[in-house]
């Protein structure tokens, strides 16, 4: 159904389930609809969800207009609409995965989940699981189609000197201070004996799971030190693709539902497995993360070798990159002279404004090809290590320059570039779609045609 049918259908059983309700004399709102965006029906109630849910983050509710909120849904729906008409396919077993996470997140922050319930005013959890469900259905769906618009869109060099010799150059951007670093980690080793502990108490679990019919999830929640699955008994839903260490899914898909596996060791520890359900190139699983024990003498040792390589590198007999390649434990930067990549952007610059607090407390004082001091840290599963970290070029503050910046000008460029594509598809779709805004919300000035009125 389309239109004007589905208006009246919902509004209709709206209001039937809500007389059937009231009370003699008992006077409640109705729950009405805001609009249709084709198959999807956007309640007054939703646009009160979406504001709770920001106000929940921590979003300032001056910040936030019931307009905009609108605006931003009738966006969703039109991309989730389309997703669905071009068969795009989001599984359930993701989108359950992504419930399970929104509500431990959120039965964290509050407390227990009757507080969870309260706050967003539902009766019961599953209720909540399958408002939350659609929500997230729906989000995927559109992050999926904004992909696929864009998904093919390049840019050439030409087009990107276009853009930069576009932009006046009184109006070009300013690039902060950047650095290229690169560190040593020496991580302290464990004990042969702490190996086998671990070892041990998980074949002794995986006894009692397989043979005496214990509980895997109960003794994920009592033992396990993954603090990411510990609450939910262990529980992840994987693919190939998804980014887990590759001897765990190794082990992961090479089991039979119901099946548990032997002890097997990944970076972050020893783990024991159980696959609950296969479904197709999918898979719910649990496991359980023990982590070694590092002794005192360890870690004295590993901080004796990192002062060690420190004077080593600090006297010149050795450089730092030559030092990383020999004695850093980092796998991932090892073989690069320890030079990190920053995680958002993929380059070796970090913008010194927007670096991580702790790293910037680290290497803001730093000169060029300066070594810090020791630093102590600890890994996720709170594993201590030591680090070293050096400048390895310095970029002070500037305004943008096509030769030296000639990358961060390019992802400009094909921001803008992408930013066009998904706003002409907006256009278009807004005028081949079924557009009905109701009420209120027909007085908003949003940015997209929504009212479909002639230019």
């Amino acid at each position: 159904m389309y239109g004007q049918e589905i208006i009246e259908e919902v509004e209709k059983e709206i209001i039937e389930e809500s007389i059937d309700s009231i009370k003699p004399f008992q006077k409640i709102k109705v729950d009405g609809v805001a609009a249709v965006i084709g198959e999807y029906v956007i309640l007054d109630s939703d646009i009160t969800t979406a504001y709770n849910q920001l106000i929940a983050e921590g979003v300032s509710a001056a910040e936030v207009s019931n307009c905009e909120l609108a605006g931003s849904l009738f966006e969703n729906k039109l991309y989730a609409h389309h997703a669905v008409q071009d068969s795009v396919l989001v599984s359930e077993a993701e989108v359950n995965s992504m419930v399970d996470q929104q509500l431990t997140y959120m039965t964290r922050e509050l407390g227990t989940l009757e507080k969870v319930l309260k706050f967003y005013k539902k009766d019961d959890e599953e209720e909540f699981r399958k408002e939350l469900f659609e929500i997230n259905r729906s989000n995927r769906l559109s992050e999926q189609m904004r992909s696929k618009i864009i998904e093919e869109i390049e840019i050439t060099p030409e087009e990107v000197r276009e853009f930069f010799d576009e932009i006046p150059e009184e109006e070009r951007p300013e690039f902060g201070t950047e650095l290229e670093l690169a560190q040593i980690v020496i991580e302290p080793e464990v004990p042969e004996e702490e190996e086998q502990k671990v070892v041990d108490r998980l074949t002794q679990f995986r006894t009692e799971i397989v043979e005496n019919g214990s509980s895997f999830a109960t003794k994920a929640v009592l033992y396990s030190q993954d603090p990411g699955s510990k609450s939910t008994g262990g529980k992840y839903t994987l693919n190939r693709q998804t980014p887990f260490a590759k001897e765990f899914k190794d082990v992961a898909f090479s089991l039979q539902e119901g099946e548990v596996s032997e002890p097997f060791k990944t970076e972050f520890g020893w783990h024991i497995v159980k696959v609950d359900k296969i479904r197709g190139e999918e898979i719910d699983a649990r496991h359980i993360l023990l982590v070694p024990e590092v002794t005192s003498l360890s870690i004295n040792e590993a901080k004796k070798l990192v002062d060690s390589v420190r004077t080593t590198i600090i006297s010149g007999e050795m450089p730092f990159k030559e030092a990383a390649r020999k004695f850093s434990d980092e796998k991932e930067t090892r073989e690069d002279g320890g030079q990190l990549l920053n995680p958002t952007t993929g380059d070796t610059r970090f913008e010194l404004t927007k670096i991580d607090p702790i790293l910037y407390d680290q290497v803001s004082k730093l000169k060029t090809n300066e070594v810090s001091l020791v630093i102590p840290d600890q890994d996720r599963q709170g594993r201590k290590k030591f680090k070293l970290i050096t400048v390895l070029n310095r970029f002070d503050e500037h305004i943008a320059d096509y030769a030296k910046d000639y990358l961060k000008i390019q992802e400009l460029a094909l921001r803008k570039k992408q930013i066009e594509a998904i706003r002409k598809w907006q256009e278009e779709k807004i005028n081949d779609t079924y557009v009905k805004i109701s009420g209120a919300y027909r007085d908003c000035d949003y940015s997209g045609n929504w009212l479909k009125k002639e230019n």
